[in-house]
């Protein structure tokens, strides 16, 4: 066990420096008026690793057991030198070495740490709600409706396809209307879908209310990662976003054992549960992004005033 929790350590030591790095380079390397829809794809990503995730459990697992699927899991790596030789450095950060601006993060902390808090809640309310609607949803399906394994897989599968279709859509709509706007729709559509996803009976309407709830969640989703970037100032782009994301992931990593703990009090209602956390935080990121600043527009050119530091917080458009 010592060993398993030493490398699941190490694991997320490197995996959490992924997300932030990886946004940056994709968002200031694609044309400004691209941004959207390219979040929407970035974001995408998760879902679709899932959706990859739970076709090997289900066609592998069996026969390589637990330890395969973690193997099996590091594959990506193969990807390494491609992305080392192959893929251009960000020209923002090639620009920023190049002046030798200083991007360490305490710096950006101390000046901009109204900001940063603001983003670690709203970060924090995303990752309920991702997490809200997914971690014990198939234990929802299994213990609450009695549904095989099969068939949660199948369901799990039309809810991911949903969230990468959502991610998308929405990740391209904020180009038109604004990321603000963008999220807060996809946020507040999430809350009438909740009967659908959480209380009703049947497979067909019980995925037909996952696919909807994941279309509008990882809607929202498909927005943040140029929202992130375009708010944060330029010299702290590759770290910043990535740093709040993360503690806002940590703080909504009680997500799971909260859940439990509202249904084992209400009789094992799972459904119940999972409204009551999704509906409370979808609420929460409506009114947070309500008082965020919005970025449509803005160019990233690699100097700081092309974003949006002190002002980004109380100031709505």
């Amino acid at each position: 066990f010592m060993a398993f929790l030493i490398f699941r350590v190490m694991y997320g030591v490197a995996m959490g420096g992924i997300w932030g790095v990886a946004s940056s380079l994709a968002m200031e390397t694609i044309p400004d008026r691209s941004r959207g829809l390219m979040s929407g794809i970035f974001q995408a990503g998760y879902p679709c690793g899932y959706l990859f995730a739970s076709v090997i459990f289900g066609l592998f697992y069996s026969m390589v057991g637990w330890r395969g699927m973690f193997l099996i899991g590091a594959l990506p790596v193969v990807l390494l030198p491609y992305i080392w030789f192959k893929v251009p450095e960000s020209p923002v950060w090639l620009a920023a070495r190049a002046r030798k601006e200083n991007t360490a993060l305490l710096p950006v902390l101390r000046k901009q740490w109204k900001l940063c808090l603001y983003l670690v809640l709203v970060m924090a309310f995303f990752n309920f709600i991702s997490h809200g609607t997914q971690d014990l949803y198939p234990t929802f399906l299994k213990m609450q409706h009695g549904f095989d394994p099969h068939l949660i897989s199948i369901i799990a599968i039309f809810y991911n396809i949903a969230a990468m279709l959502g991610g998308i859509f929405y990740g391209t709509l904020s180009e038109r209307i604004g990321r603000k706007k963008a999220i807060m729709i996809a946020a507040f559509l999430a809350l009438p879908v909740l009967p659908l996803w959480a209380f009703s009976s049947g497979s067909f309407t019980i995925g037909l209310g996952a696919f909807l709830m994941q279309f509008m969640v990882q809607g929202a989703w498909g927005v943040v990662p140029t929202w992130l970037n375009e708010l944060v100032p330029a010299n702290a782009r590759a770290v910043l976003p990535g740093f709040v994301y993360q503690l806002g992931n940590l703080l909504a990593s009680v997500n799971a054992t909260l859940q439990a703990r509202i249904a084992e009090t209400h009789g094992g209602n799972y459904g119940l549960a999972m409204a009551i956390v999704a509906g409370a935080v979808a609420i929460l990121i409506c009114v947070f992004v309500a008082f965020g600043r919005e970025t449509r527009g803005v160019v990233i050119s690699g100097t700081d005033s092309d974003a949006l530091p002190e002002s980004a917080v109380g100031h709505r458009t």
